[in-house]
C-alpha cells in the first residue's frame, strides 16, 4: 500500500468532484463495480490514496493539473502565458488549453488585420 499516490485534503476534494461528474461507475455515493447486490461505498471517494484502478486510468486524466499532482508526473513544459504545466501528445505545444484559445484569437486577428491591409496598398 505505501506505493500508492497519496493525495492531500485540497486534491481530494477536487477528486471528488472529478469522480461525481466523470466517472460512469459512481452511482449516488456508491461504485456500481463493487456492487455485489449490496450498496458499496465508493471506495475512492472516502480514501487519500489512489486505490481504484479505474479512477486512475479513466478519471483522473481528465483533470491534468490535478493527475500531474497526485501522480507526480510533473512534465518538462509549461504555459508560456500562465506557466501551468503542459501534457500533450505532439512537442509542438506552447500554450495550456485555456491559454491556448485566447492565444489562437489573438493570432487569428492579428493575421487578418495584416491581410487586410496588405489588400489594401
Amino acid at each position: 500500500m505505501s506505493g500508492l499516490p497519496r493525495m492531500d485534503e485540497k486534491q481530494l476534494r477536487r477528486a471528488r468532484k472529478l469522480i461525481r461528474s466523470q466517472c460512469c461507475n459512481y452511482d449516488h455515493g456508491n461504485c456500481i463495480l463493487l456492487d455485489d447486490g449490496e450498496p458499496c461505498v465508493c471506495v475512492q471517494g472516502i480514501s487519500y490514496s489512489v486505490l481504484c484502478k479505474w479512477f486512475r486510468n479513466a478519471v483522473l486524466p481528465a483533470d491534468c493539473e490535478l493527475y500531474a499532482d497526485v501522480m507526480r508526473n510533473r512534465p518538462e513544459k509549461s504555459c508560456l502565458v500562465c506557466g501551468k504545466p503542459i501534457f500533450s501528445t505532439s512537442n509542438r505545444a506552447k500554450y495550456c488549453p485555456s491559454c491556448a484559445k485566447r492565444e489562437r484569437r489573438k493570432q487569428d486577428a492579428k493575421r487578418k488585420r495584416e491581410h487586410y491591409w496588405n489588400l489594401r496598398k
